[in-house]
This record gives structure tokens, sequence and C-alpha cells, in this order.
């Protein structure tokens, strides 16, 4: 209600009958509700993909046996235990793989972005540390999530700690977003800036991240399997934070250990869809045509243990059971939300719309033609397993308070300089889409946030809006549209009354990517 009262002197500013003025307070009154517990399931969603939660979830240690149970596998420990990192959240996965494995572990390396281990010492976030005489290597590298020296030196002492590994070792993978960058070790001669180049050139002309990805692995000492094939014959237990749709672990940093599926001649294919044939170095030329002369053709990891042990759908589902607990019949649309951010904009506007007819039937209904543009918007966005129809059905059947819970990773096209993230321009979008419809006796709250705490190059996570964003902005001589139109959602929300409608969270120490909720209740 604090939060309420903050932005009680915004709506003093507009001369309302005292009736109109009471009904404004008590819609704002519930809008600060409604943003509490949108808070609390997006700190409930972060909180169970957070690194001790998901490393004591997938590991198990029996001090006795000493044996290591990894899901249905057990691991014999002796004093055997090497340990390797990559990504944004692996700090605090390391620190609590260490704390777990006490002894056992003998050494490890770990390559996290430049300037994360100062912000978690800021924030007071002492459990994502390793303590003072940790195992554990450090280094920091990848400014801007860019591959650089400080992360090839890294990479190097990761691919050196690998290599000397017997099978009498154990070697754990942490891997979690960002790890590509932080891995960069193209086989020789190719250099970074070669590979670097070759690749900025692939992206300039359209290449997709699949095609990138495929050329980086085939160029790289460590990915698309490469550091599952350096630790050989030691068992290695792979251990993945998935920021990437889907969770597909040959994507995930590229695989570092999971053997790639495609050969040079698909390096070849698409080098010359690109017209790039004749402007291969002569090191990458020489690379590849090593690779399709090797005898023993493709390597296999069959010594390897991958596992997913954070996920958007983990995410997801936690924030489900605190929405339940809360009261609300609680649905998760899809955990794989994609596409312009645009569309995905006029689809929760459009999806808020439709829901109100379902919740209450009194009222004038959505027409046939806005329920068909619904399931176009949806059918355009092209979101695997959309649960559109289950959500209309829990709505028509429950008649009581819903929330709609989706996560994944938007597109910005980028037209202007301004400030933000994908999540403060969805919100801001779906603010803007909230107005165009009559939303009758139905309160809304629409939230969009970085699991990372961090949306785009902001200190805020995401943001919140309600259909009275329009009015809101209005009151303050504030233009949506122009916000918009230079994708400076941030500066909106900043200087709409005080930032009150920000989510500030603080770096989180994990990454799973966005949670979306959708809140609908009748008044």
């Amino acid at each position: 209600m604090a939060a309420a009262l903050q932005v009680l002197p915004h709506l003093a500013r507009a001369p309302l009958h005292p009736l109109l003025w009471w009904g404004s307070v008590a819609r704002l009154a519930s809008s600060m509700a409604l943003a509490e517990q949108a808070r609390q399931l997006f700190d409930s969603a972060v909180g169970a993909v957070l690194p001790g939660p998901m490393l004591h979830r997938a590991l198990s240690l029996d001090p006795g046996s000493r044996q290591l149970k990894v899901r249905d596998r057990s691991f014999q420990l002796r004093q055997n235990v090497y340990l390797v990192g990559f990504g944004k959240a692996v700090m605090g996965m390391a620190a609590a793989a260490e704390e777990l494995l006490g002894q056992h572990l003998v050494q490890g390396v770990i390559s996290i972005p430049k300037g994360i281990r100062a912000a978690m010492e800021r924030a007071g976030k002492q459990e994502m540390l390793l303590k003072p005489h940790s195992h554990v290597q450090v280094f920091e590298g990848a400014e801007d999530n860019l591959p650089d020296r400080d992360a090839l030196r890294a990479a190097l002492a990761i691919r050196q700690l690998a290599e000397g590994l017997t099978a009498d070792d154990l070697l754990l993978v942490l891997i979690s977003g960002g790890g590509s960058a932080l891995l960069p070790a193209p086989i020789p001669p190719v250099t970074l800036e070669e590979k670097q180049t070759l690749t900025r050139l692939l992206a300039a002309r359209g290449a997709t991240i699949q095609e990138l990805n495929t050329i980086r692995k085939a160029l790289s000492q460590l990915k698309g399997g490469g550091l599952a094939q350096a630790a050989y014959p030691a068992q290695v237990v792979s251990l993945i934070l998935s920021d990437v749709v889907g969770d597909p672990v040959e994507v995930i940093a590229s695989g570092p250990t999971v053997a790639s599926s495609h050969s040079v001649q698909d390096c070849l294919h698409i080098v010359n869809r690109y017209g790039l044939r004749a402007a291969l170095p002569r090191s990458v030329k020489t690379v590849l045509s090593r690779a399709d002369s090797d005898p023993h053709g493709p390597h296999s990891c069959g010594h390897v243990l991958n596992v997913i042990i954070g996920s958007n759908v983990l995410a997801l589902a936690e924030a489900q059971r605190q929405a339940e607990a809360l009261g609300y019949q609680a649905v998760v649309l899809s955990a794989a939300m994609q596409g312009d951010v645009k569309s995905m904009a006029q689809f929760y506007g459009l999806l808020a719309h439709v829901a109100r007819t379902r919740l209450t039937p009194s009222m004038a209904g959505a027409s046939v033609e806005e329920d068909a543009q619904l399931h176009e918007l949806a059918a355009d966005l092209q979101i695997p397993d959309l649960q559109l129809e289950e959500a209309l059905e829990t709505m028509a059947r429950g008649r009581g308070p819903v929330c709609l819970l989706a996560g994944g990773e938007p597109t910005v096209q980028l037209q202007g300089s301004g400030r933000g993230g994908r999540n403060q321009e969805l919100a801001l979008r779906v603010g803007a889409e909230l107005r165009r419809w009559p939303l009758g006796q139905i309160d809304v709250l629409f939230l969009s946030g970085g699991t990372d705490g961090q949306d785009g190059p902001t200190e805020a996570a995401g943001a919140w809006v309600t259909p009275e964003l329009a009015s809101q902005a209005a009151a303050e001589g504030l233009d949506m549209a122009t916000f918009l139109a230079h994708n400076d959602s941030h500066t909106f929300f900043c200087r709409l009354q005080g930032g009150a409608h920000l989510l500030h969270t603080g770096m989180t120490g994990t990454n799973v990517m966005d949670t979306h909720l959708l809140f609908l209740r009748p008044r």
C-alpha cells in the first residue's frame, strides 16, 4: 500500500468528481496489490533457478559410501573431482558445488563475465561467492558479451585442465547463458580475430544463429563436443542452466559437451550461401580441410552425462504453484515465447480482452472476429506448445481470478537510440494495447521481467503495466508513442510516477530468459 500512496499525488493533479476520484484511488490500490503479487510470483520463479537450489536438486553426496548421485547415475568419489565452468551464473554454481563436494574437489577453473564478481560482492550475495581458499581459479572476460583475450586465456586454462585428466577422474562442467563468448579457443592457425571477423561477416549477411553456431563449432577446440573430447577418458557430468528456448543442449554455449552433428560440408555450404568462400582466411581453409580428412570421423560423447538443472520451464512451474496458493487459477501458456515484441504485445492485449468475456459473461462479449484474430496472432508468433485453449477454457469454467504465465525471449527491432530492454519495451507496448480494448469490470496487470535481473543496459529487470497506463502517462505529459519510436522504454518508466512501475531486483545470479505474468481479476 505504501507504493500506492507514493503515486496518489499524481492522481490528485486532475480535477475529478469526488466519486470518480475515490474510484480511481480504489483502482490504484487494487493495481498496487496486484503489482505486489506479481513481484512475489516473479521472485519465486527466480528463486527456483538460483544456483544453490539447482545444484542441490541435481546432486546428492552420501558421505558414508562417498557416492555422488546425479539423477539416476552414481559416481565413486575419492578426491578425484575436477570442475570447469563458463557463463553468467557459474560462479554461484561453482560455490554451491565446492561446498557440496568438499575435499573431493581437487581443482577448478571457471570463466565469468567481467565485473560479475564485484557486482555480487556489492549486492551482498555471499552464497554465490567462492570461499577465500577455494580450489577454483576464476577468470573474468568477454566484456559486453564479446569474446576477448581474457576469455581466450580462460578457455586455454580449461582445456589444459581437461587434457590432464585420467580414467579415474570425474570432470564436473558447469554451463549457463553467455558461456559461448566465455569459451573462445579457435583451432590453430585460426586466430581469435579471424574467427570473429568471419562471424561478423556472416551475421551482417543475414546468417541465422544456427548457422553461426555451426561455423563456430567447426573452428573451435572446445565447442561442439571439443571439451568432452579433451577430457576423455575421464567421466564428464555437465550441469546446464538453459537460457535458450526449448533447452537444446547442443546449442547452449555451443554444446561443448555434446558431439556436433555438422560436417565440413555443412560449413562450406553456409559460407557459399552468403558468398564468402573467396573471403575465407587461409587459416580457416586449413582447419576445414584437416577436419574433412580426419580418418576418425566425428567424435562421440559416450562418457558424458548432460543434465539440464535449471530452465524457464522450472521457473514458471514454481510461479504457477505460488499463484495457485494465492487463490488464482494459473495456466502456463508457454515457456517458448519468441518473436517480435510488437506482435507479442498485440497478442497479450487481445488475450486480455477476449479473456474478459469468459470471466464476466454478463458484459458484451468479444466478437467472433476478435477470437479469430487472437488465434491468428498466436499462429503468426509460432509459439511451441501454446496452451491458449486451456487458458480460455479455464477462465470460462472457473469465473475467478486468473494468472497466465509465460516465458521465453522476444526480439526488438531497434529503430532509435533510447535506453531499455525487451522486457520494458514489451510492457510498454502491452500498456499501449490495453487501452484499445474495453476491459469492463476486471482488473488487469501485465509484468515482464528478465530472470537475470538486468533488462538490456539498464538497472531494471523489467516493468509492469495496467490499462490505466495511457491516462497516467498523459497526466504527466508523456507521449507513449514517441518513447516507443525511439526504443526508450526505460526513460519512460523512470519518468512515470517516479519509476513506480519498474521492476528492480538487482543481479540475481541466474538466467533462464524472461518471465511474463498476466493477471485478470473480476471486481
